[in-house]
């Protein structure tokens, strides 16, 4: 392992150049930290990410490869190819990638560059869960019951399963972030998920492996950040509760976890300390716990990277973790002793994603027509990795940025969290803000310690719309559509003359616009006239005051909002009350063929880019509403195609391994009564 000690003093030298080898929001992060550390940094990307706010960032970044993480973040010779051309001291892996890749930890040390992270070793020892939860019980940690063996055929497994009792969860040895994972709740469904499982665990991390762990509903994830240095120091900047997730993904994460009190919260760090002294850790680490209604914790699974979450203690400590690592890793000891950390206010981050909570969190793609975060200030800070103008693609994760408020008191910390987020504007790819502004201001998550069965418990609520809100975000939108064609008539002709208003001037007829809408499958015709507005055949008072192009004040049957309005090619994106709509303007010679040849919703058609995993039906088969026909993988997520109608499969159109389109037709049916 390097060491850039010098061999005839006590002197330690600090890297001058560092190869961020990650994207988005963490390497921004760890670029920002090399820049005040007056460390150059190098930045690498693919080909997509030629524009991306990372590049743009470091001080030099280099093209490795094409969109697939395997063809660049993951190609080991030509991030090792780069660095060597870069003459940079040392490589931050950030989290996800490479970051947990033993193999690529050991070539940077034959390349003679020092990765910034642990050991070989100690990534090995916690990289399989199996061995990781080994090793644990033998330290004294406790772990929930399970099979960590290697016999892996499914009678195994099902055995195993049988002996510990259902419901049981089916994790990939390998790995980290929930990918991969599936409840099983009776043996007849331990089959698909057995299968769905392994491939998702070959996808992400080249490693089919799988455990069962007996699964405790109404538990809460309890980690704990823990740091070592080569001298065997170790400490741990306290806990952070990651209880509210969806699809065994966090989405918000808080620091210190409500409601733990000193005892418990010094058992658990004190398991955390012993859990990093028996894998002899170096670096920065985080150990899972998950922690049941009687109070009792269990080792889930150590990882060995930085956080996602990792602002909501640097918050609540004053310590920038990413230069504990630079630190460490040059071979320093830790900056600070257990007793010099100190614990201050409370912190909470939400992560604001391209995916539409509606649909199952399916990850959105498109281009990021406009983009308004919240002023970083007054306890506010913004980790974003994604700019206006940037494109979410298919290939990486839909992150758009992480949120984060700090506050003397949990109270103060959700109440500058929950304005922050109202303000957030995403025209382009569906959204989670309203989903997160809902989440946060739900009773039971603002009493503090709801368990990882919020979501799913609460999703009915947490999505509803709001459907005078949903009236009124229309008729704004058709204020918005009518001003924008205002503002942008082209027509030449003599200043007063009327053909220069697009204002619905009509000789002896009281001015009036249409404007059509379109939600979904629903048009929706609007009636604009001088103070009234009607909206499908309903007519409401109104009035309008424009701030500036974006932004309106209108009162509606004396009701006042305010509201953003974003305009962009075909579509307007209205955000009011801390909700969006986003409608397509309809133009009747401009859709009228396309509305022609439209699909309807009985066709199953891919729901973004992916690749075929596999086909469920055969042709000539018959299939019922519901029924499972084809599974594709995009954004690491299996998505599983169901039948809108019962009938008879005419026509299978992709197979296995093809990459699928956006909306392309993947099977035909025959419908039919039954």
């Amino acid at each position: 392992r390097p060491n850039l000690a010098c061999a005839e003093c006590d002197v330690v030298r600090m890297f001058t150049s560092i190869l961020v080898a990650n994207r988005g929001e963490i390497a921004c992060r760890i670029i920002h930290t090399c820049r005040l550390m007056g460390i150059r940094s190098v930045a690498v990307h693919s080909e997509p990410d030629i524009s991306a706010r990372h590049v743009s960032m470091a001080d030099e970044a280099i093209s490795i490869g094409g969109a697939a993480a395997t063809d660049s973040y993951l190609n080991i010779a030509a991030v090792l190819e780069t660095a060597k051309q870069s003459r940079v001291d040392a490589i931050h892996p950030g989290y996800g990638f490479l970051s947990e890749n033993a193999e690529f930890a050991e070539a940077c040390a034959q390349a003679n560059i020092v990765f910034i992270g642990p050991p070989p070793a100690a990534i090995r020892a916690m990289g399989s869960k199996s061995a990781a939860k080994a090793l644990m019980e033998a330290a004294g940690v406790p772990i929930l019951p399970g099979y960590h063996g290697d016999q892996q055929d499914l009678t195994t497994l099902q055995k195993s399963a049988e002996d510990i009792g259902y419901p049981i969860l089916l994790k990939p040895t390998a790995g980290g972030g929930g990918r991969g994972m599936r409840l099983v709740e009776r043996p007849a469904e331990m089959n698909a998920a057995n299968g769905s499982a392994k491939r998702a665990a070959i996808s992400s991390y080249g490693d089919g492996h799988l455990l069962i762990e007996k699964y405790l509903a109404a538990t809460r994830h309890i980690e704990v950040q823990v740091f070592a240095d080569r001298s065997g120091n170790i400490v741990h900047f306290f806990e952070r509760d990651c209880s509210v997730q969806r699809r065994h993904q966090k989405i918000i994460e808080e620091a210190p976890a409500p409601g733990l009190d000193d005892d418990q919260r010094h058992a658990m760090t004190a398991a955390a300390i012993a859990a990093t002294q028996a894998v002899t850790y170096e670096g920065a680490g985080t150990v899972e716990f998950l922690l049941d209604q009687d109070g009792e914790f269990y080792f889930m699974e150590m990882n060995t990277r930085l956080q996602v979450e990792h602002p909501v203690t640097e918050m609540i400590t004053g310590e920038d973790l990413v230069e504990w690592q630079i630190l460490v890793a040059s071979g320093q000891d830790l900056p600070k002793r257990q007793d010099q950390i100190a614990m201050k206010g409370h912190a909470i981050e939400a992560r604001l994603y391209a995916e539409d909570p509606a649909h199952e969190f399916i990850p959105s793609v498109g281009h990021i027509e406009y983009l308004h975060m919240p002023d970083e200030s007054g306890g506010i800070r913004i980790d974003s990795g994604i700019r206006e103008g940037d494109d979410v693609t298919p290939y990486y994760d839909p992150m758009v940025a992480k949120i984060i408020a700090h506050g003397p008191s949990r109270v103060d910390a959700l109440k500058k969290l929950q304005s922050a987020v109202s303000q957030v504007r995403v025209a382009g790819p569906t959204g989670n803000a309203a989903f997160l502004l809902k989440s946060l201001s739900h009773a039971e998550f603002a009493v503090g310690g709801v368990n990882t069965s919020f979501i799913d418990q609460q999703i009915e609520t947490l999505n509803t719309i709001n459907q005078g809100g949903a009236e009124a975000r229309r008729a704004l939108g058709a204020i918005g559509v009518a001003r924008h064609r205002e503002r942008n008539i082209k027509i030449e002709a003599d200043a007063l003359s009327p053909w220069r208003t697009s204002r619905g001037w009509r000789i002896n007829q009281a001015p009036s616009e249409s404007i059509v809408l379109v939600d979904g499958d629903q048009y929706i015709a609007v009636i604009i006239s001088r103070d009234e507005i009607s909206i499908s055949g309903q007519t409401k008072q109104f009035s309008v005051q424009f701030r500036n192009d974006n932004n309106l004040t209108a009162i509606i049957d004396g009701v006042e909002l305010q509201g953003n309005i974003v305009i962009h090619n075909s579509a307007v994106t209205i955000f009011c009350n801390g909700e969006s709509s986003r409608f397509q303007i309809f133009n009747v010679l401009e859709n009228a063929e396309a509305r022609a040849g439209d699909i309807g919703e009985e066709i199953p058609l891919a729901p973004m880019p992916g690749i075929v995993v596999s086909v469920l039906v055969e042709i000539g088969g018959d299939v019922a509403k519901g029924d499972a026909l084809m599974v594709i993988e995009a954004m690491k997520v299996e998505h599983t195609i169901r039948a809108a109608v019962g009938g008879v499969v005419d026509a299978i159109y992709y197979q296995p391994g093809d990459s699928v389109d956006e909306r392309a037709q993947l099977i035909a049916i025959t419908h039919n009564e039954t």
